[in-house]
């Protein structure tokens, strides 16, 4: 068999699939997308390199030949991801700002709190075992007495995890010293909320996928990673949120859905509207990532299905059900890829619907007033559909199109807006690749999504 010489292989170990891309060119001025492989990952095997090896194998006969490389990189969410708990001053401040930094980290956020921790808070973060803990609270040279206290009684606790404090500055030392003298490894970051209204997330959010590499070798299925992997090591969410911040930088205002067999994430990276930021009562970040673990079509197919209603059906409920007992990770049929249609279009618009924001009307002494919560995506202009299931069935922009109808004036989704897809299915390969390469991902991306006219 003939060798075949590639620059960088990036692979995306995910809950159902592994997939392997090739790129060559990446410091030219033409980057090229050499070529794909998937297969089945191995978590439960206890070795992920069997998955990975498998795909490498399949790219290897999509191409004709041995493939060789140079550098491999990753991104992984079959270890399940992060587990965090995030602890802060008051929830629609400090605890929020830090919630919003550790989701488009990629973390899976299982407990916050706000205000100093209770007995049975303490009791339930312990039982979590969580793998990272955010410890945020009170404004720059603001309260620090609650920050404080729940270094207490974090240093208390049998925890062995890393704590990042991202709370008021004039305690930080007083906290590390706290936290340090209860044998926790503590890493410091800027604060997340430094004054009245203003997000400050992304030192938080680099802190959090410095521990992301740094712990998935330790994850169930994940030991040997660095047999094989000798780059980056990101948590896909993250690397799907940095594909769409390099991209957003590039084209403007746009949101990413991303249907996988464990989640249903949705980036955006948008400013909003002046009309509605006028009307909001609290700040959003320029880039926002909704997880919902509840809406995978393959790990949570079952539980999706069941909250799809008979009209929505393009098969009768009896075969529809069927199908779905036997619900392989990669569907081959074209019954199967009926029932995928279905379950991506439910996750797709119960992801939204979570996702953006809403008008909501008050009522005082002196009338009606209308506020704006949550996420405004009015001034979005490309939604980009990405994951296994977007990229690979027919009616993907349809989907997307039709999720998006708004149906009550108070949905805040976009109002001018064209649909992209992710062809090549690799946005949450080129977030990586971006790190080292950022025009070469840009270029790729845009040509994958089909914007080849639109130059880097």
């Amino acid at each position: 068999m003939r060798e075949i010489a590639v620059d960088v292989l990036v692979a995306e170990v995910g809950s159902t699939t592994t997939v392997v891309n090739a790129f060559c060119g990446l410091e030219t001025s033409q980057p090229t997308f050499a070529g794909q492989g998937v297969a089945p990952t191995s978590v439960e095997s206890g070795d992920v390199t069997e998955g990975l090896r498998a795909a490498i194998t399949d790219l290897s006969d999509n191409l004709g030949g041995s493939v060789k490389w140079e550098r491999m990189l990753a991104t992984s969410s079959a270890a399940g991801g992060l587990r965090m708990t995030v602890h802060g001053l008051a929830y629609e401040m400090t605890a929020r700002a830090a919630k919003e930094a550790a989701l488009g980290a990629g973390a899976v956020i299982k407990l916050v709190t706000a205000g100093k921790m209770s007995d049975r808070e303490l009791i339930e973060t312990s039982a979590i075992r969580p793998n990272i803990v955010l410890l945020a609270g009170g404004v720059d040279h603001g309260e620090r007495d609650t920050a404080i206290s729940n270094a207490h009684a974090l240093a208390r606790l049998e925890i062995n995890a890393p704590i990042i404090y991202a709370g008021n500055i004039s305690c930080r030392e007083e906290v590390m010293e706290i936290l340090r003298g209860g044998n926790k490894a503590v890493i410091a970051v800027e604060n997340v909320y430094p004054r009245i209204d203003e997000l400050n997330i992304e030192p938080t959010r680099s802190a959090i996928q410095d521990v992301f590499e740094q712990h998935i070798i330790h994850a169930p299925g994940m030991s040997k990673i660095r047999d094989m992997v000798l780059g980056a090591i990101m948590p896909t969410p993250g690397a799907v949120m940095s594909a769409a911040r390099l991209l957003a930088a590039s084209i403007g205002d746009l949101l990413v859905v991303d249907v996988g067999g464990a989640t249903t994430d949705v980036h955006s990276v948008t400013t909003g509207s002046e009309e509605i930021s006028r009307l909001a009562v609290s700040p959003e970040p320029l880039a926002k990532r909704t997880v919902e673990g509840d809406l995978g079509v393959y790990v949570n197919a079952g539980q999706v299905g069941a909250l799809i209603r008979d009209s929505e059906l393009s098969m009768p409920r009896e075969q529809f059900d069927e199908i779905l007992q036997n619900w392989p990770a990669i569907p081959g049929t074209h019954e199967q890829f009926a029932v995928l249609a279905i379950l991506t279009k439910k996750a797709v618009e119960l992801a939204l619907d979570r996702h953006v924001g809403r008008l909501r009307h008050l009522y005082g002494p002196g009338g009606r007033t209308t506020v704006a919560q949550g996420k405004d995506l009015t001034a979005v202009q490309w939604v980009v559909g990405t994951g296994g299931p977007l990229t690979k069935l027919r009616n993907a922009p349809e989907i997307l199109s039709s999720a998006l109808r708004v149906s009550a004036k108070q949905e805040l989704y976009p109002k001018r807006y064209k649909v992209l897809i992710d062809n090549d299915y690799n946005m949450a390969v080129l977030g990586v690749l971006g790190r080292e390469y950022p025009e070469a991902a840009l270029r790729l991306m845009k040509r994958s999504l089909g914007m080849e006219g639109n130059n880097a």
